[in-house]
């Protein structure tokens, strides 16, 4: 297990705008609290979220970058990249792979988090078909991808040398073996996520619902009871 000390850098790779927020905010909060340079990259850009038919789909592209940089500034974190793949047909191609690879040899980041390319049954939302191939391209691009330099030669000529990432931490995977305990910053993890205004009906609902997921966690982790935490799994890829 690596020390929080070691690490300086931490990418998380999602499929959408409010994935990282509903998944991993609280931690990211912590995280950049610690002195910890994050950065988001996000495959699309959300165009085909929302239910407002009169909001042309770059129109809401548009909004949910603004909110997703919105949400980014409240935890902490100002390097935001959307990477434009195409939402709701998300596919784990190399070109995506490709496309990550890129982003992790010029962050270098020392734990990538990304989210599970296995289907839960038992939570079926977060198996969107977009979060898998999310998932399986950001497990592709860490290994083997950006540490080969014979993967994407275009990379080289770019100016990418190779990279080679020594954790993975994954959301909503299937062996939780690593957790953060995100008490003190919970209210900005549901700040965060307020600010995906477009896709949020009831404020109020929603903050409801995020803490008690966070105390759910914890109680799952083994925190005392007022706590409020996020789980993963973490894979070492050294």
């Amino acid at each position: 297990m690596r020390h929080e000390q070691e690490t300086e850098r931490i990418l998380i790779v999602t499929a959408h705008p409010d994935d990282v927020d509903f998944g991993a905010a609280g931690s990211v909060a912590t995280w950049t609290e610690q002195g910890i340079g994050v950065t988001y990259c996000i495959v699309t850009s959300g165009e085909a979220g929302g239910s407002d038919a009169s909001i042309t789909r770059d129109e809401m592209a548009a909004i949910r970058r603004s909110e997703q940089t919105a949400a980014a500034e409240v935890v902490g974190v100002s390097d935001v990249r959307f990477l434009g793949h195409p939402d709701g047909r998300v596919e784990p191609s190399l070109e995506l792979r490709r496309d990550i690879s890129r982003v992790i040899r010029e962050v270098r980041p020392q734990r990538v988090v990304c989210q599970s390319p296995q289907r839960n049954f038992d939570r079926i939302y977060a198996s969107h078909p977009d979060h898998l191939a999310a998932g399986e391209g950001a497990l592709a691009a860490v290994y083997p991808d950006s540490r080969n330099r014979f993967a994407h030669v275009e990379l080289l000529d770019e100016g990418y040398e190779p990279w080679t990432v020594p954790e993975i931490w994954m959301m909503g995977g299937p062996a939780v073996n690593v957790h953060v305990d995100t008490s003190g910053v919970i209210d900005r993890k549901v700040k965060a996520l307020l600010c995906h205004a477009s896709q949020i009906g009831d404020p109020d609902a929603m903050d409801t619902l995020i803490r008690t997921w966070g105390a759910a966690v914890a109680k799952t982790v083994g925190l005392p009871d007022g706590s409020y935490a996020e789980a993963f799994q973490r894979v070492d890829t050294r």
